[in-house]
């Protein structure tokens, strides 16, 4: 997810750097791997603005009941994170892996179910996983047994300039709740109003339509990991939308993420929909502060189990086999699973809007914004995250993703669905061997 390796932070300042080598915290080293001692923690994890920094704070949090306890925090950009994980799998050398690491939530069960000698699970750590939105747990639960304690939010929005709304006769109020077709009524209607349309997206990309999969809980894969891309009627449903929605104008396919970014920063559209981690980006417009309100997203019509409710991105720590695995669950349970006040420190800078459902109680994520008209966005996306559905991911999710997104280019282009989708299967088959 783009969350994750191209737009790595919630502030104007926090992009994913390419080149990082180690992070700066009280016990960082030159990037060695493994436990160094009994009160210290090895850790992997990318971007120094947003993960690092969470980790940092963390660790001031747990110091105060563990005076000796530090964190050795290796910069790992996720690219790099993934090959090290597979070479250590490969080569059987699991004491080069660090204590903790993060990972991408859409990846956690291709690795913890091709490499589940690398993974420790959660089963004595007495964290309570009912505390999170079962539909983040699900990306790391394996059997019924977790092995991810989640931690930034990929719980999804959409995004509206309200003064685009109210030139056209609408507020965010008539975009709340509402499904597909009515979005995509109303979307026209704006254009035709103000030739503005209301979404873009990069070209090439399913991310809107699988955003509008997991919003009924559907997905391109079932329980037992097969691709269900062929004669998948939600999936169908989904792309015939997002075909609709190009065709009319109401979204605008553009050629990179910088161009996508661009077209709600300069103002050529009126909104986004996108993981709530998108508002950094959005908010580098200065000049449209109190002109944004953020609302749940529309649903799919005629889907029994469709929601308002969706995610895209979001990542969880992991703890590895060969490391301190009980003081590393002991250190995630009291902080990333336990602590209000690493949540109230990390949001306000940071942007790092928590999957664990009681931070979104306190007093500072009820705090008004006043870039999104005075709404208190990060406790509306706490509760909105509580109720997105679950899906399969599986092992071959971003091939499946990419056959999906390259059907969508020739189903766009004028090729027939079904056969476009039917070959989209055939490629996943012929990956998955």
């Amino acid at each position: 997810m783009k969350r994750m390796t191209k737009f790595a932070a919630l502030t104007a300042a926090a992009i994913l750097p390419l080149f990082a080598l180690t992070a700066c915290s009280a016990g960082t080293d030159d990037g060695g791997t493994g436990s160094s001692g009994d009160d210290t923690l090895t850790v992997w994890a990318w971007d120094p603005s947003f993960n690092i920094y969470a980790l940092q704070e963390a660790e001031k949090i747990y110091q105060k009941d563990h005076p000796d306890f530090t964190l050795k925090i290796v910069e790992t950009p996720w690219e790099d994170l993934q090959a090290k994980l597979t070479t250590i799998a490969q080569s059987q050398q699991t004491d080069e892996l660090p204590d903790i690491f993060l990972m991408q939530n859409n990846a956690f069960q291709k690795n913890a179910i091709n490499y589940p000698d690398l993974f420790s699970d959660f089963s004595d750590s007495g964290i309570d996983f009912s505390e999170f939105p079962q539909g983040v747990t699900a990306y790391s639960e394996i059997d019924g047994v977790n092995y991810g304690v989640p931690f930034d939010s990929g719980t999804a929005v959409t995004a509206l300039r309200t003064d685009v709304l109210e030139e056209a006769g609408y507020t965010i109020d008539d975009f709340t709740d509402i499904t597909w077709d009515e979005y995509l009524t109303k979307g026209k209607d704006v254009l035709a109003k103000t030739g503005k349309p209301l979404l873009s997206g990069q070209a090439g990309s399913a991310d809107i339509p699988m955003m509008m999969l997991q919003s009924a809980g559907a997905s391109i894969f079932d329980e037992d990991g097969k691709p269900t891309i062929a004669g998948n009627d939600e999936l169908t449903k989904a792309i015939d939308l997002y075909t609709e929605l190009v065709k009319s104008g109401v979204l605008v396919e553009v050629n990179s993420w910088d161009e996508y970014i661009g077209t709600f920063v300069n103002g050529s559209v009126g909104g986004t929909i996108n993981g709530i981690w998108i508002v950094g980006s959005i908010q580098t417009a200065a000049d449209q502060s109190g002109k944004w309100a953020v609302t749940n997203l529309p649903k799919l019509d005629g889907v029994a189990a469709a929601t308002n409710y969706s995610a895209n991105g979001g990542s969880s720590w992991a703890i590895s086999s060969s490391g301190n695995a009980k003081l590393a669950s002991d250190f995630l349970g009291e902080t990333f699973a336990g602590s209000t006040e690493l949540y109230d420190t990390i949001l306000p800078s940071s942007g790092a809007v928590a999957n664990w459902i009681p931070a979104g109680d306190s007093d500072v994520y009820a705090q008004p914004s006043e870039f999104f008209g005075g709404q208190p966005i990060f406790q509306k996306v706490v509760e909105f995250g509580a109720k997105v559905p679950s899906n399969n991911t599986g092992v071959y999710y971003y091939e499946g993703r990419d056959a999906v997104s390259a059907a969508m280019t020739k189903i766009i282009g004028g090729a027939d669905i079904k056969s476009s989708l039917e070959e989209a299967q055939s490629n996943v088959e012929f990956a998955m061997g």
